[in-house]
């Protein structure tokens, strides 16, 4: 809970008016049975009417006050309630933001989604109500006891035996149904896990008919959760009745003994009402505590899971600035002796690879799948790192640099397109907002996307559906090289970047990339052995390791596996 009182500390006045207007309420909801005694046993009974007026317009009087203090306390406790879970959700997103590949690789971007969204808000839910009612209640419970001794302290003992019962009650269904919330919420991970993966592929499951099958799984995992919903709402579902039985129990006593109290002169008619009142009261603040402590319930555990992630370390740690000293080294990039795992216990993706890249070289890299290579290209720009060797930047190893200092010198286009909604020129600039319109058409001509974009409406200012689907993979491609080619980076990265452009735009795309206006080493990653040879070098992998690198030719005459790529394709274009 630390993460969530600091973001309360900027809310103390909210924090403490709301329930400080609750207890003004509180004490006007107490006095409420005394009057209506004093109307009953000095009005009603002896039929003065002067003392029926003034208890009726006391009673309105108090109605209104307390309705105002019910309001005030309502809207401090909101802002104090939306402030700070406003502020937790951005810290959580921002420690997101922080977190390595590998750490959201293990968490799951479905848990980090739902636990941004649905636990906050319950989270939020909770704190509203706990700052209402966490006074409020026990406060009406215990001064209605008092109250009921200033009028008989032996019929109030029924009320300590009830409000004991009630409070047993309480805590033994608080316990089951915590963890009965914490497994729901788990299961919404799931749940919002196979969601996001079937809206993202809805084309992929119409195009294979498989709707039936995806609908049963999403039909087994919702049954799953609804079956632990019903466990857990049964056990919560006893606390109203529970509740309700033990206070009219202890009403159907307080009316038994009232009675013979009244009888025999002890008590007033208009006491024993006010004891009644008292005991209501009690049930109605004892059904809201029940409603408070089911709610803190879910709270909490959302609560502890959102602080799992806060309390998640990031795998990878950067200099808050990077070395000064500028280093003369004509090497690029080098590797030196590196492996990765992905997980410690998972098989080696990089084995013991060693091979440097000269600055203004084109370095390709070409493989089957799952040789590898985009796992290679991740180690440059750190969204990995190695877990054995050295990775070096410009001579220096990647993890002496600082963070933004990376994202300058290195431009990655990764092999799927990623845009955002908007438009072409948010896109464009998201990693160099004061980019001007020169510069970004310079680009857009750079990566052979100007002539699209100019005959689209709007040019730069035309709009873009959530992930670009209002596009060709083509266009995205080429939209996303020119957000790369904006920072004007020393090493540029194309994961397949180029497999959705036919074979003409691809040629003038990479000789628009052999000469641009500053110094730039391309590492072209690609299933084409066309796309690649005409660079000063090429690496050939299998299974995580280089089996070859050398030119074009050299490669046809020396390397099997090249040979055996280049001629397949070969003979596929001539087939065609």
């Amino acid at each position: 809970m630390k993460y969530l009182l600091r973001k309360l500390k900027p809310f103390r006045k909210e924090s403490i008016l709301a329930p400080a207007f609750k207890m003004l309420e509180a004490m006007f909801d107490l006095l409420v049975p005394m009057v209506v005694a004093y109307v009953i046993d000095s009005g009603v009974r002896v039929q003065d009417q002067p003392v029926l007026y003034r208890g009726f317009v006391m009673l309105i009087l108090m109605a209104i006050v307390g309705l105002a203090c019910s309001f005030t306390a309502q809207y401090f406790s909101a802002k104090a309630a939306i402030g700070s879970t406003t502020a937790l959700r951005h810290d959580l997103y921002a420690h997101i933001q922080t977190l390595s590949f590998r750490d959201q690789d293990r968490i799951g971007v479905s848990t980090l989604m739902t636990r941004l969204t649905a636990d906050i808000l319950q989270v939020q839910n909770g704190v509203n109500l706990f700052l209402r009612l966490f006074l409020r209640s026990p406060f009406i419970v215990f001064g209605a006891l008092i109250m009921a001794f200033s009028i008989s302290s032996r019929i109030s003992l029924i009320f300590l035996g009830g409000i004991a019962l009630l409070f047993l009650c309480v805590i033994v269904i608080m316990r089951i149904t915590g963890k009965g919330f914490r497994d729901i919420q788990k299961y919404m991970d799931k749940l919002t896990l196979l969601s996001r993966e079937n809206l993202e592929g809805v084309r992929v499951i119409r195009a294979f008919r498989a709707e039936d099958a995806e609908e049963q799984s999403f039909r087994e995992q919702n049954q799953d959760m609804q079956k632990q919903q019903f466990r857990t709402g049964r056990v919560s579902a006893l606390l109203g009745p529970l509740t309700g039985v033990t206070v009219n129990l202890c009403i159907i006593l307080i009316l038994h003994l009232g009675a013979g109290q009244v009888n025999g002169g002890i008590l007033l008619s208009g006491q024993v009402v006010a004891l009644v009142n008292y005991m209501n009261q009690i049930l109605v603040e004892l059904v809201k505590l029940a409603n408070l402590v089911v709610t803190l319930s879910k709270a909490s555990a959302s609560m502890n899971r959102v602080s799992q992630i806060l309390d998640t370390c990031p795998g990878m740690q950067y200099p808050e600035s990077s070395s000064s000293a500028s280093t003369d080294s004509d090497t690029a990039v080098s590797f030196d002796h590196v492996s990765l795992r992905y997980s410690e216990s998972g098989e080696a993706s990089l084995r013991n690879l060693t091979f440097q890249v000269r600055r203004g070289e084109t370095l390709g890299i070409i493989g089957g799948t799952g040789c590898g290579k985009t796992s290679l290209v991740s180690l440059i720009p750190r969204f990995y790192d190695a877990t054995e060797g050295e990775v070096c930047l410009g001579g220096r190893n990647v993890r002496s640099y600082a963070r933004g200092e990376i994202i300058r010198k290195v431009g990655v286009v990764m092999q799927r397109p990623h845009l955002f909604q908007g438009t072409i020129r948010s896109n464009l600039t998201l990693g160099c907002p004061d980019a001007d319109d020169t510069v970004l058409w310079e680009a857009l001509e750079q990566a052979q996307a100007a002539e699209f974009v100019r005959e689209k409406k709007g040019g730069l200012d035309a709009e873009v559906e959530q992930e670009g689907r209002n596009l060709s993979g083509g266009q995205k491609q080429r939209l996303t090289i020119a957000r790369a080619l904006i920072n004007k980076p020393e090493v540029l990265i194309l994961d397949d970047a180029s497999s959705a452009l036919d074979y003409a735009t691809d040629a003038a795309l990479r000789r628009n990339l052999s000469s641009l206006s500053w110094p730039c080493t391309v590492i072209l990653v690609s299933q084409r052995t066309a796309t690649i040879q005409q660079a000063d070098r090429i690496l050939v992998m299998d299974h995580g390791q280089i089996v070859g690198q050398g030119t074009h030719s050299a490669l046809l005459r020396d390397c099997p596996l090249y040979r055996e790529i280049h001629e397949s394709q070969y003979q596929e274009g001539e087939a065609e």
